[in-house]
Parts: structure tokens; C-alpha cells; sequence
């Protein structure tokens, strides 16, 4: 009896953590201004700064060089793409995005995983680790016309100044809609995958981040329930950054942007980066902001190579 029971229970343990296995991912999401050839520097402080995050998967944006000029309403991105050497120093393999659509400006996908086919509008590619199938999508929208600075009356091209909230709301759904209907469409080849995830530099805050309580705290000028990252979470995607840090007042975010004060009167900071992850049990263990000082950095890279803040989140499903 007592031998029959014993070899039960062993059986029961060994078969646990095939049942209940978790799989541990790190992602980022990072616009890497060219990296660094805009600032006429080699790749090494951008893949510095990867390093640091160590992730498996990366969204990476602008690989290549802005051309000059490069104006609010025509910015084209010209050069050759970064992203082959970057993965190169990382050891990775890469997927530049090269598809001419409003979701793309110089976009790349590195993992340190075999990457497979991409999507119809070249926003998505399949990775498989560990027999799960893996979704990774990463898109850049236009900053133009930008609704923080409409709405603070900051010049930005010849984009009209706006006074409330429903006019940004209208302006960012007309502005970067198309672009996430792209990103709808290809979202279907995530169908059935075990984890998507969507990096991006989407060039709008968060309906997280301009609220109330916000407001009250002195971060914004008013309540935007902002678009775009509102609607990839009605796609169950989770914002794995507010995930982690749910109070808006005591962990603000800005990822843009390292350049400027934020007394700056022809700026405004706020965190227009992003990862948002989807999975069955989804858990966000670690998530935060990587740039170039704290407390505006969870993780310090010195000297920094781009405009941008990325951020990075550690997850498990």
C-alpha cells in the first residue's frame, strides 16, 4: 500500500511541471534614432544599451538615418538600416521591416531566436521558442500632427492648435487609425499563437497617463482618453508598463524625451513607447524604462544614444 501510494505521488510530481510550465520572456521596445548615426556615432552606445536589458525580443525603430531636413510634415527615412550590425554585436538574428505603409518608419524585429514568416503588411513575424508560437508585431506612427502639442498651443509644422479633449481624441483616430488597421489585419496571424506581443513607438500618450488623477498631479494639462494604444488592448493586449506601475502620479514615464528639460516650454514629456503583451495567464514580473539618468530610468545606459526612452518588460504565461 504504502509503495503503491509512494509511486503515485512520484508520478503526480513528475507530471506537475509539464502541466503547469510557465514561459519566461524578456521584450523591448526601442526607438533607436537611427542609431546613432543622426548624432554621427557608431552602433556600440545602441547596442550598449540592449545589452543592459539583455531581452530575447526587441522592437527597434528609425534603423535608419532622418534626412535633412526633416520636417513635421515630410520626414522620410533614408540610408542603409542599422538593424543587420546591431544584431550582428548581439549576436541576434533580425527582420528589417521593409514594407512602405503609415505603421512603418525604418522598422526591425531582433530576437534571439530563429525569426519565421512575416505578416501580410510586414508589421508581425512568427518566433517559436520552445515548441510555443510567438507573435511579435512593432510599428512606428506618424508624429504628425501631434495632439499634445495642439492641445499646448507648441507649433509643430502647420498642424491646427486644439482645445479639448474630443478634438485630440478625433485628431489622433484620424491621424494614426489607418496605420492600426493595418496592424488589425495582421493581427489575425496571432490567432491561436501562445503570446503576442506589440512594440512600438506610437508618437501618442496613453489613455493611462492623461487622466484625472494625472491632472491633479500636475502631469497634464488635461483627461485625453487617447486612441491608439486604447484600441490594441480591446484586442486583449495588456499595456505591460501600466501593468507593473498602475499609479500614473507616482510613476509618470516619460519616454520622450532625454533631450529636453521638462520645464521645456516647446516641448512636453510623456511616455509614447511602448510593449503590450497577450497571452493565457499573462503575469508582468518586471517592467520599466530604460535611459539615461534616474528617476526618469529604471535602468541607467551612460552616455544614451537616441531621443527616446525605451522601455522593456519581463513576463511569464
Amino acid at each position: 500500500m504504502n509503495i503503491t501510494l509512494s509511486a503515485a505521488v512520484v508520478a503526480a510530481l513528475s507530471a506537475w511541471p509539464l502541466s503547469a510550465s510557465a514561459m519566461e520572456l524578456t521584450v523591448m521596445s526601442f526607438n533607436i534614432w537611427g542609431g546613432g548615426v543622426n548624432a554621427g556615432k557608431p552602433i556600440d552606445e545602441t547596442v550598449a544599451a540592449i545589452k543592459a536589458v539583455d531581452p530575447d525580443i526587441i522592437g527597434i525603430q528609425e534603423t535608419k538615418p532622418e534626412p535633412d531636413p526633416c520636417t513635421a510634415e515630410n520626414c522620410v527615412p533614408t540610408g542603409k538600416s542599422v538593424a543587420a550590425d546591431i544584431a550582428k554585436a548581439l549576436g541576434y538574428y533580425y527582420y528589417d521591416q521593409s514594407a512602405n505603409n503609415p505603421a512603418i518608419w525604418a522598422n526591425a524585429i531582433l530576437s534571439r531566436y530563429p525569426i519565421g514568416k512575416a505578416t501580410k503588411n510586414d508589421l508581425g513575424v512568427e518566433i517559436v521558442i520552445e515548441g510555443k508560437r510567438i507573435m511579435a508585431y512593432n510599428i512606428h506612427l506618424t508624429d504628425y500632427p501631434y495632439q499634445p502639442y495642439q492641445l499646448l498651443n507648441i507649433e509643430y509644422g502647420a498642424a491646427p492648435f486644439l482645445k479639448t479633449a474630443e478634438e485630440a481624441i478625433a485628431a489622433a483616430t484620424a491621424t494614426r487609425g489607418p496605420a492600426l488597421d493595418l496592424l488589425e489585419q495582421d493581427m489575425k496571424a496571432a490567432d491561436g499563437a501562445d503570446a503576442a506581443f506589440v512594440f512600438g513607438d506610437f508618437n501618442e500618450p496613453s489613455h493611462h497617463d492623461w487622466t484625472e488623477a494625472a491632472v491633479k498631479a500636475g502631469l497634464q494639462p488635461m483627461a485625453v482618453t487617447y486612441p491608439s494604444a486604447e484600441r490594441i488592448e480591446s484586442w486583449g493586449f495588456t499595456d505591460l508598463f501600466r501593468a507593473a506601475w498602475p499609479d500614473v502620479a507616482a510613476k509618470p514615464a516619460f519616454t520622450w524625451t532625454p533631450t529636453s528639460e521638462p520645464t521645456a516650454k516647446d516641448d512636453h514629456h510623456d511616455r509614447i513607447d511602448y510593449t503590450l503583451g497577450r497571452a493565457k495567464g499573462l503575469k508582468v514580473l518586471e517592467a520599466g524604462v530604460v535611459g539615461e539618468k534616474k528617476p526618469e530610468a529604471d535602468i541607467v545606459v551612460t552616455p544614451w544614444p537616441a531621443d527616446h526612452r525605451a522601455t522593456m518588460a519581463r513576463v511569464s504565461f
